[in-house]
């Protein structure tokens, strides 16, 4: 992933499980119409077969484009693999950690939902990216919500680069599109009937 990027670029998420016959089809077309700086696996199984299948079926497709692939969470998997790095939903605990074990010049990204604190902790320990969400009130998780003007005092005062991920729509996008450095889509899109067209439509925000 490159650094603050003068237009915010696109970092695709996984669905929580996939059908390795047909999404990697359905990846690639979508890498081939949009640009993408990184895609995160994200698949809610913690079986390590199932995973290393995925990961090395979609690394075929990111590796042809020149997309970074991170893993949610396994850290360990990420160096076996030969990831590109890994995303962690701990805010800054595990980050020296998984920057020790997977070097110098992996991608360590850090979730940090809606808090400055943990965002600076995080990138002080060496994260490559803080990730800010949900972006709009859910019932999911504790309710946490990254304000508009958290991406706002982010982009002015710190220069990790942030990523806008959760419960994204065309109207976020647009505001956000200035204060932030990617953009996180993934269930905003794989629900659909067309993921690729629904992509479109978000990034259509995007002046």
């Amino acid at each position: 992933m490159q650094d603050a990027p003068e237009q915010p670029q696109l970092y695709l998420i996984t669905p929580p499980a996939l059908e390795l016959e047909s999404f990697p089809d359905v990846l690639a077309s979508i890498l081939d119409t949009h640009e993408t700086a990184c895609v995160r696996l994200a698949l809610s199984t913690t079986d390590e077969s199932e995973l290393s299948r995925a990961a090395d079926t979609l690394r075929v497709i990111t590796d042809a484009r020149d997309v970074a692939l991170v893993i949610a969470e396994h850290v360990l998997l990420a160096e076996r693999l030969g990831l590109d790095g890994v995303h962690l939903t701990d805010a800054a605990r595990s980050v020296r950690h998984a920057r020790t074990t997977l070097g110098a010049d992996a991608i360590v990204g850090s979730f940090c939902a809606g808090s400055r604190h943990d965002g600076m902790s995080a990138g002080e320990a060496g994260a490559d990216y803080i990730s800010f969400g949900p972006v709009k009130e859910t019932a999911l998780g504790d309710g946490e919500v990254a304000e508009e003007d958290l991406f706002q005092w982010w982009s002015e005062v710190i220069e990790v680069p942030c990523v806008a991920e959760g419960h994204l729509d065309v109207e976020m996008i647009a505001k956000l599109a200035p204060k932030t450095d990617f953009f996180g889509i993934g269930n905003e899109i794989w629900g659909q009937d067309d993921p690729l067209a629904a992509l479109t439509t978000l990034w259509s925000a995007i002046g």
